[in-house]
């Protein structure tokens, strides 16, 4: 066992440690969180503790984020290369491309705008207000917090986007759990699994929804949610019924209020700029009823960061970086849609549709489903639901498909983005997780969690029982 002291210096509060032993490594108990911290070595317990002088929000620019970075720009322009050789040979026909550009552009226009809008919405300290109160809202009650927590989670999946949980809602909730001494791992699940499962309801929810609104002719975000909102609710709350049961010990704890350390930041230590933090606050509550009114949502989404970034230019023009744009993601997503696209030229998606079947059956719904989050997991969620995209020829058969490629990415790291976004934000803040352990719990909690949802699509779905 080694042993970390915890200065003053040192803002990052380790709580009580746990990790079911044999899965993710050795058991570690409760420590003083406030004095000394016991650890295992970095290799034998799933969250090794280390003291830190760098602060739990702070943005990490260095050597290690721009060499990941790059790499997913350098698979980008790969893929980038690869599509422009199926057009240039006559694979893919140009006015297929013309029609493929016309499809995403809006909507990768929405993506960018609402990473700007977040980020800054960030940076004017929302999310950090948020977490000041979360563990007053808890009353020292671990179950209840982790319930705010997983409602948090939701809504900001549903509104803001899964990548938006995965990045700006991971550093909240693992602070929020070491403040009140509190063990990580039931928390840290919570938001990559709502994360992923919890981006059903709505379009702007996840990129493959945004995808898939365009497909069923342009439905508004109402019919959307109309069609999803049954899995959608079965798919949070097996999740979340899963770490209840499984963390019933640690979710029992209670927190002392007054001695837990207030959630600060070095920006916040200087003082918070509440012009900027109420007019973000503002400008993100009036964007979300427009997301949902049935307009085009880049337009809204671009409005809303143009005027953030008239905000910010006047009150904190540093903030305003051309690396507020996800270039690297903009590179690969589009390499990826022109690879693809020509992927379905050469027939993969008619050998996919041998495994995924047909029909609007129970059977055969779950079968879409599956077959879906078995491509997530070997692949990646984007490129599978754009391989079987056509074989969803009707509503209810869409709807599988997104619980399988939205609900299923829970076993792999790579299954979807904002799984290593999560990862990537608990690494910054020295949380270690065992890629074995978590596909073991993602190998038992993913099939339940599209059984569930799919069965609630058959009942109250379109053609359903009660639909």
């Amino acid at each position: 066992m080694t042993s970390y002291v915890l200065t003053e210096s040192s803002p990052v509060l380790c709580g009580p440690l746990y990790a079911p032993a044999g899965i993710f490594g050795a058991q570690s108990g409760p420590h003083n969180a406030l004095v000394k911290v016991n650890c295992s070595q970095a290799g034998d317990a799933f969250f090794p503790c280390r003291a830190t002088s760098q602060w739990p929000w702070r943005k990490n620019t260095g050597p290690g984020l721009k060499i990941r970075s790059m790499r997913l720009a350098i698979i980008g322009l790969v893929l980038l290369v690869a599509g422009g050789i199926t057009v240039a040979t006559g694979v893919l026909p140009w006015q297929d491309v013309a029609a493929l550009v016309h499809r995403v552009a809006p909507i990768l226009g929405f993506v960018v705008a609402m990473t700007v809008v977040t980020e800054l919405v960030s940076e004017a300290g929302a999310f950090r207000w948020i977490a000041r109160h979360l563990r007053g809202w808890g009353r020292g009650r671990s179950v209840l917090l982790w319930l705010l927590l997983a409602l948090f989670a939701t809504l900001s999946t549903v509104f803001l986007s899964l990548d938006t949980t995965a990045v700006l809602l991971t550093p909240v909730v693992v602070t929020v759990a070491r403040q009140a001494g509190l063990p990580v791992l039931p928390f840290a699940l919570t938001t990559v699994w709502l994360a992923n499962t919890a981006s059903l309801l709505l379009p702007i929810s996840n990129l493959t929804n945004l995808l898939a609104q365009h497909n069923l002719g342009g439905i508004s975000p109402a019919q959307f949610a109309q069609l999803m909102w049954a899995p959608s609710l079965a798919a949070v709350l097996v999740p979340l019924a899963f770490i209840a049961v499984l963390f019933r010990r640690e979710l029992r704890k209670s927190y002392a209020l007054d001695s837990a350390r207030p959630v600060l930041t070095p920006s916040s230590t200087a003082g918070t700029d509440r012009v900027l933090l109420t007019g973000s606050a503002t400008v993100l509550v009036l964007l979300l009823p427009a997301l949902i009114s049935g307009a085009a949502i880049w337009i809204p989404a671009a409005a809303a960061a143009a005027i953030l970034a008239v905000m910010f230019a006047i009150r904190r023009p540093k903030v305003l970086k051309l690396t507020l744009i996800p270039w690297s993601l903009l590179l690969f997503t589009c390499g990826l849609f022109l690879v693809v696209e020509a992927t379905q030229y050469l027939g993969a998606s008619r050998l996919l549709g041998q495994v995924a079947g047909e029909g609007s059956g129970f059977v055969e719904l779950l079968r879409l489903a599956m077959t879906g989050a078995l491509g997530s997991n070997v692949v990646n969620n984007l490129p599978a639901y754009l391989l079987a995209e056509p074989l969803a020829g009707s509503p209810e058969r869409m709807a599988a498909l997104l619980v399988g490629v939205n609900a299923g990415p829970l076993i792999t790291p790579w299954a979807s983005l904002a799984t290593l976004l999560w990862h990537d934000r608990l690494v910054r803040m020295n949380v270690l997780i065992k890629w074995k352990g978590y596909a073991v719990f993602g190998v038992m909690v993913a099939p339940l969690t599209i059984l569930a949802a799919v069965a609630a699509l058959a009942v109250f779905g379109p053609g359903g029982l009660l639909g």
